[in-house]
Formats: C-alpha cells, sequence, structure tokens
C-alpha cells in the first residue's frame, strides 16, 4: 500500500514577543544563539529596543515567562533613555562636541551655517520649516565628510597607505570599519563627538591596513597614531549610545 504524505514547510521562527506590565505593553526581539547557555535580556540606548538572547533548543514558553519576570526591569531601563531629539527650530544638539541650538531664519540666504549668538553656538537653518530636519542632517553629514576625509588623509600619509573609498552610514553596532579593499566606513554621528574622538576612529581604521586585525601589534600601530586612544575609547563606551538620539523621526 502505497501512503502519502502531504509535506509540512516548517513554520517561521518567531521573532519577537511582546509583555505587558502596568499597562504597557513592551515588544522583545528574540535571539536564538546556539552559543548560549542562559537567558539575557538587553536594553539597547542606540536602536531603543530590548532583545532577549536564549539558548538555540530552547522553547517559547521559557522565554516567555522569563521576559515577563522581568517586565518591570524592562520598563524601569527604557524609561531611563534619555528622550529622542529631532531636528527641529530651538532643539539643542552637540556639533564637534558642544551643544548648538537649531536656529530657522527662514528669509535668510543660504541653506545652513553655524553662529555663535547671544544664547551660544547656533546651527542657522534658511528656507521652510518643513526642510529643517532634513537640512540639519544633510549638513552635519557633510561636516563629517570632510572631517573624516581628513583625518583619514593625516593618519594614511603616515603609514603611507591609500583609503579607496570613504562611506558615510547609520550604523548602530559599530562606529568604522575597514574592507580589505581599502573601502572605509564611518558613522556619520562621529560629528556630534567631540573632534577627538572622530580622529581616534579614522586612525583606528587606517590602522587595519597594516593589520586587519585586533591583535597588540594593531593596538601599537593605533596609539602610535593617535596616542589618546584609551581616553576616545572611554568617551565612546559612556557617551557613544547617547549620539544615537539626535535627529529622530517626529512621532
Amino acid at each position: 500500500m502505497l501512503r502519502l504524505f502531504q509535506s509540512r514547510t516548517p513554520s517561521a521562527p518567531v521573532a519577537h514577543l511582546d509583555v505587558a506590565h502596568s499597562g504597557a505593553t513592551y515588544r522583545v526581539a528574540l535571539k536564538r544563539l546556539s552559543s548560549a547557555r542562559r537567558f539575557t535580556l538587553r536594553v539597547r540606548g542606540a536602536t531603543r529596543d530590548v532583545v532577549l538572547t536564549m539558548p538555540a533548543r530552547s522553547s517559547l514558553k521559557s522565554a516567555r515567562e522569563f521576559a515577563e519576570r522581568h517586565a518591570a526591569w524592562i520598563g524601569v531601563r527604557l524609561a531611563r533613555l534619555p528622550r529622542p531629539v529631532t531636528f527641529e527650530p530651538h532643539s539643542v544638539t552637540p556639533l564637534r562636541g558642544v551643544d548648538h541650538t537649531i536656529v530657522h531664519r527662514p528669509g535668510a540666504r543660504g541653506v545652513v551655517w553655524t553662529e555663535q549668538g547671544d544664547a551660544g553656538p547656533a546651527i542657522c537653518v534658511a528656507g521652510d520649516l518643513a526642510h529643517v530636519a532634513r537640512r540639519v542632517a544633510d549638513y552635519l553629514k557633510r561636516e563629517a565628510r570632510r572631517d573624516l576625509e581628513a583625518a583619514v588623509a593625516r593618519h594614511s600619509k603616515t603609514l603611507r597607505v591609500e583609503a579607496r573609498r570613504l562611506t558615510l552610514r547609520d550604523t548602530t553596532s559599530r562606529w568604522g570599519s575597514c574592507s580589505s579593499t581599502g573601502a572605509l566606513n564611518f558613522s556619520w554621528r562621529l560629528i556630534l563627538a567631540p573632534p577627538y574622538v572622530l580622529d581616534y576612529l579614522a586612525a583606528h581604521e587606517v590602522a587595519h591596513f597594516v593589520h586587519m586585525n585586533h591583535s597588540p601589534a594593531f593596538w601599537k600601530v593605533t596609539r602610535r597614531l593617535f596616542p589618546e586612544t584609551d581616553r576616545a575609547e572611554e568617551w565612546l563606551k559612556t557617551h557613544g549610545a547617547g549620539l544615537h538620539r539626535f535627529g529622530a523621526k517626529k512621532s
């Protein structure tokens, strides 16, 4: 007798779950790792979300129970995150580590410029109000490219190497990267940090042209290019995640 078996399409793994506490609902992303030995919850400041890392073979039921037991903790950590800042008039955003107030000058000539006002440094934006956010973001990215290109050129000259391409992105997992083909990628948000932080990241990635790893030899080259490596690393560790709150979209 022939038996016909109907093939089943495996269901897609659950990507997230929702947990409730005190009238609020929190979405928790699930990340299964074969190397994980226990459940771990993390609230990420850069992306303002919650991730539950779990062993690959753990059940969804166990994951939900773990998340629900820690729902209050999730709520507290999310509430402690700094509020997002939109690029709009009267908002304050750092530029090269110095707070600047965004000022709308609808009748002025030009596009975006900085000036020292009575209330302190300002980023001034001409044109329609609807274009302020985009123009501020574009201006910051142009300034980031200018500073990074100058820093990369300086460090490359010291090592007698050459960067083939420099790209700006808005990544949340790393501030810079270097490919084996000589392409460099940086977060444009480095322009918000103090100049020595941006300079350090440029030195760090250029050093990868000599050592494509993080060996002691690599760090020796990095510190030769930028002696204040430890200071910059500490700043990024303490303040780096906060840079991602600037330029949020209006809800």
